[in-house]
């Protein structure tokens, strides 16, 4: 059964080099390998490959989530924000905004947009441990 294995994400991007400096520099990942086409990077236990591909961008919906524990968020988010990031707000009935962090009920979640308008998300992880 598919839900005994480990998942991966993949995010295609238009420039793999304008990528890496993306994902390397910016937000601090550190590649593991090589793939055709591509570069595979840990986030936890977890991964996720970039690759190119003349579809980058496309997807109109979140492409990658990162749960950060709770206690962390606020540090995680203003350190992504140092580094030039900057949040997106949208319209959704339920949320409301503070500085482009969304509040929904105990959670907290923002969105922002990689070079090639990939949609990625840090959520907090309300219990999870720091």
């Amino acid at each position: 059964m598919l839900a005994d294995h480990d998942a991966m994400a993949t995010l295609a991007v238009k420039d793999l080099d304008a990528a890496r400096k993306y994902y390397e520099d910016v937000l601090g990942f550190k590649p593991v390998g090589d793939s055709p086409g591509g570069v595979l990077y840990t986030a936890g236990s977890t991964s996720f490959l970039v690759y190119a591909s003349e579809f980058a961008g496309t997807s109109r919906s979140t492409a990658i989530s990162f749960e950060i524990p709770d206690a962390a968020f606020d540090s995680e988010a203003a350190d992504l924000r140092s580094r030039g990031v900057s949040f997106d707000e949208f319209e959704m009935e339920g949320i409301e905004w503070n500085d482009g962090v969304a509040s929904m009920g105990d959670g907290r979640a923002a969105w922002f947009t990689d070079p090639d308008g990939n949609i990625l998300n840090i959520q907090a992880s309300v219990g999870r441990p720091a």
